[in-house]
């Protein structure tokens, strides 16, 4: 289709979170970096970012950096309850179940990351999409967790990867005792209006074509109407490529942007 026609190898504006096509703006850098000292210090990050905005690749470039020392546990549907999550980590950490009690689960898996510790290996926990963790209850088990400890360390890394509107929920008192867990937080920002230019452009190198096809002014409007979020500039970039694409246009322009934004009712 469109990629021979523009000398692509592949989509350059697939929406999977592709560590390949991950721009590191300077945030996007500086965000890379915390969650490396995460894990490396065996902390707890708490990583917040507007829908679309790049956490998910870039937890997932981290775990793509992490050689067999480290045990990662994702976890992408939090959405459990107490017992629920810590039955997934066991299984996860392929501790053996059944375990009648929550206690009992606990102890089984302490006693999994003190192996592991013993080891050499540091289990590293992400959840993605922490902000729908349902009850106060199961962020009360993951407290838990981060007293898995020695005297002079941590036993896990913990990072929670989730909307802003979780720090609304975490400033209730009742969650005062995870909070004063999290030794990082660190807030995600939308790309400005060149690192938007610089995405395209990285992207498209990825795909294989070097030289521009987007015009500056279709950077530009695809800036303003995105708000910098990749997510959309992926959705925007897209359909004025498939709509240049119709009309046999060798570059991308301004209208071929404006269409797009008029068909995705931006």
């Amino acid at each position: 289709m469109y990629k021979d026609f523009y000398g692509l190898r592949e989509k350059p504006f697939n929406k999977t979170p592709d560590p390949r096509f991950l721009y590191l703006s300077k945030a996007h850098e500086e965000a890379f970096a915390r969650l490396q000292y995460v894990v490396e210090e065996k902390e707890t990050i708490l990583f917040t970012g507007e829908i679309g905005c790049g956490k998910t690749t870039l937890t997932r470039a981290l775990m793509d950096s992490l050689n067999e020392q480290y045990r990662v546990i994702l976890i992408v549907n939090p959405r459990l309850t107490a017992t629920q999550f810590l039955r997934t980590i066991a299984r996860r950490m392929d501790v053996k179940p059944p375990f009648n009690h929550k206690d009992d689960l606990l102890e089984a898996i302490y006693r999994k990351v003190y192996e592991d510790h013993e080891n050499g290996i540091t289990p590293v926990i992400i959840i993605d999409e922490a902000q729908l963790i349902p009850k106060k209850e199961t962020f009360e088990e993951i407290r838990l967790l981060t007293n898995f400890q020695l005297d002079n360390t941590n036993l896990i890394s913990l990072i929670f990867v989730a909307q802003p509107d979780i720090l609304r929920r975490l400033k209730h008192k009742a969650y005062a005792p995870l909070r004063q867990r999290i030794g990082i937080f660190y807030h995600l920002p939308s790309l400005s209006e060149r690192e938007v230019s610089e995405y395209i452009k990285h992207r498209l190198k990825v795909s294989g074509r070097e030289i521009p096809l987007f015009t500056d002014e279709a950077t530009d409007l695809i800036h303003r109407y995105s708000g910098g979020i990749p997510r959309l500039i992926n959705s925007i970039a897209t359909s004025a490529l498939l709509d240049a694409f119709s009309k046999d246009s060798q570059l991308v322009d301004n209208t071929n942007v404006m269409d797009a934004v008029e068909e995705l009712g931006l």
